[in-house]
Parts: structure tokens; sequence; C-alpha cells
């Protein structure tokens, strides 16, 4: 059995969701907040020094880490091209750029305003808290002009991936849910549509009410 080491809300509810989708056998373990408790620092730290949610143990033992890299995993364990297209298929390449970008460029900037500690003197201050989530949301304008493009329901048009399940818990994060829903509709609509789903639903409630 897999486990995954989350907490509610937070980006473990990204894995959460894709193991539910595909069924496969998972239990969670709470992390607790690892930003600011040294005893839940500790205690992942033992599994994961990098000390990340989501961390994931694989039934063998070996730790997996970074939420693009256990999503292509999840869909080999699966055995599924539901959520990541299988080599040649048209929407591949879009895929990768996009799974990427999420994982590399936006992804960070909630590192950034929520340990800021950790790149700046003290909090950074409001002016540098405003201007990360202002960053932010420029690349999320970026995305939902590219999801525009391609028409809906999804991300990549009428083609669900794994980046839906991203959407689906990252709108619930700074800006928050009524700058998606006024700014970025089709990324809303996106996210709404895999929210939806019967396979995600006992998940999504747990980890976003």
């Amino acid at each position: 059995m897999i486990q995954l080491y989350e907490n509610p809300g937070w980006g473990s509810a990204i894995v959460e969701l894709q193991l539910a989708f595909y069924g496969l056998p998972y239990s969670l373990i709470t992390a607790g907040n690892v930003h600011q408790d040294p005893i839940a620092r500790a205690a992942l730290g033992r599994v994961n020094p990098l000390i990340q949610v989501p961390t994931m143990v694989l039934p063998n033992g070996e730790v997996m880490t970074e939420s693009a890299a256990m999503t292509l995993l999840l869909a080999d364990l699966a055995k599924s091209d539901a959520l990541v297209p299988r080599a040649r298929a048209k929407d591949r390449a879009a895929f990768f750029r996009w799974l990427i970008f999420l994982v590399a460029s936006i992804y960070p900037s909630f590192v950034y305003s929520d340990a800021p500690e950790r790149f700046v003197p003290g909090n950074g201050g409001e002016t540098y808290q405003l201007n990360v989530i202002e960053h932010r949301k420029s690349m999320w304008k970026v995305m939902e002009a590219e999801c525009a493009r391609r028409g809906g329901p999804f991300f990549l048009g009428k083609r669900m991936t794994a980046i839906d399940f991203f959407l689906a818990c990252m709108v619930h994060w700074r800006p928050r849910e009524d700058w998606f829903k006024a700014e970025t509709p089709n990324l809303w609509r996106a996210a709404e549509t895999v929210s939806a789903l019967p396979q995600v639903a006992a998940a999504y409630k747990r980890n976003f009410g």
C-alpha cells in the first residue's frame, strides 16, 4: 500500500485525488505543520530530509518527492493514460510543458510566501507578500489564455489530464476562489469539472469541505 504524508488542503491533495481516481490502495499519514512545528519537521525529516508535503512512500519502501514525479509514476502504477497522455499522443508535449510550468513556476511561489523567512529577512513584509501574489496572478493569466484558446472544458480542451487535478486543488490557494472565478473562468471550470468526479468526491471533500 502506498503511504502519503499529507495535510488536508495542502499540495498532498493533488496526489490524493489522483490516487483516489485510479483506485490505487493508499493510506494517509498526517504530517502536521512542518513550517512551524519542530516536532512535525523532525518526524517527516526522518522519512524525507527535504521535509516536503507531499511525501509518498511506495510499497517497497522507496520515497517519492515532487508532485510532478508522483503524477507520472501513478499513471505507470495504474497502467492508465487517463491523466497522462501516452507516448506520441497529440497532447503529450503540451501536457509536459504545462505540468512542468505549474510545478516549476507557479507552485514554488507558495513556498516564497508561506515560508518567506527562508528567502528574505523576517517575513518579507506586506510589499513582499503582495509582489509574490501579483506575480502568481500573472502566471495564472498565462495559463488562462492557453485554456481559453483550447476551448475547455479541461485545461487541454476536451482531454482531461492531471493538470486539471492540480487546478482543482490550487484554485483554493491564494488568490483563492473568488479571484479565479472572476479572472480565470476557464481554469475555474476545469477545476470544478474534476471536483465533481465521483471517483474523487470523498477525497476532495476531506481536503476542501
